[in-house]
């Protein structure tokens, strides 16, 4: 008498490589937990830190700005409207911010970057930290995706980022200081509703990363922390793509402390909700999921009415 099988023909798995898709798996879930889960983030390294913060007069600059008052930090504010300045500085103040200054500026006029960033060193004497914050829509006015608000687009999202880190990068370079550098969603995954801001944004991606492997070539101890936040945690970006977001507002303290972790922490990279992390991989990879996701995230009606 034969014994009886111990796993019958129809017990077995019908795809050969069932195990290594499951190593896999776990793999990328064992690898997003230890990624969000190490923090070594220590609040007192922030105290004293001389941190130059762009966008602060709302939404997750204001929070910034807050959030680095708490920590000890000494402060040059800066955003287009001087009356929300004021009060973001006003209550910095309160919050035990050593040190507090602001200067008005819109980043739409090319020498606007030059006079922000002289202005920084004058006041704290050097930068710790660049936050690079700030945003500009589509100017009231003005044919969405024309030439003319590309242009202007292009000018406050991207060139103006650019000449704040050309000239504020010998001060960090001395201070073996940090760049952070916060983002949407539709930054590193565009739509064809919101391209004057994602073609910024992208070519924003391509710059700093190319600095990134220039500044390791040098041995240059400046670190570089691109954040991306979900499309609704910035008051400035609804304004420009008002009804696309279909997902929740993420708190904004909470969005905030996680840029200034990845800054302090000099993590090359932040996502927020962790969720975008994925997003963001699926981009090149699977191209028709990524397409799928999207519509998850944004309300494709909408932008197209807009």
């Amino acid at each position: 008498m034969s014994l009886p099988a111990v796993l019958s023909p129809a017990a077995e798995p019908t795809d050969p490589g069932w195990a290594m898709k499951v190593l896999l798996l776990t793999g990328l879930g064992a690898l997003f937990f230890s990624y969000y889960w190490d923090d070594n983030f220590d609040p007192a390294s922030l105290q004293g830190a001389r941190v130059l913060l762009t966008g602060a007069s709302a939404g997750v600059g204001e929070e910034l700005a807050y959030h680095y008052a708490r920590l000890g930090s000494h402060l040059v504010l800066t955003a287009h409207t001087e009356a929300l300045l004021q009060k973001v500085v006003g209550n910095c103040r309160k919050l035990g911010a050593p040190k507090v200054f602001f200067i008005a500026a819109d980043m739409a006029s090319p020498e606007v970057p030059e006079r922000v960033v002289q202005f920084a060193l004058d006041k704290l004497g050097g930068l710790d930290y660049l936050v690079l914050n700030h945003l500009g829509a589509t100017p009231a006015g003005t044919r969405p995706r024309s030439v003319q608000a590309t242009r202007w687009l292009l000018q406050v999202n991207f060139l103006s980022y650019v000449q704040l880190t050309s000239l504020a990068l010998p001060s960090l370079t001395d201070s073996k200081g940090s760049l952070v550098v916060v983002s949407s969603l539709l930054g590193p995954v565009p739509t064809s509703f919101s391209s004057p801001y994602s073609a910024a944004k992208f070519a924003l991606d391509g710059f700093f990363g190319s600095l990134r492997r220039e500044l390791d070539v040098q041995d240059v101890n400046v670190a570089i922390t691109m954040c991306v936040l979900g499309l609704r945690d910035r008051a400035s970006t609804a304004e420009g793509f008002r009804g696309v977001s279909r997902a929740k507002a993420a708190p904004g303290p909470k969005a905030a402390l996680a840029v200034i972790r990845g800054g302090a922490t000099r993590a090359p990279g932040v996502f927020y909700p962790w969720r975008f992390h994925l997003l963001c991989l699926l981009r090149g990879w699977l191209p028709h999921p990524r397409a799928w996701f999207i519509r998850q995230e944004l309300n494709v009606s909408a932008a197209a009415a807009a």
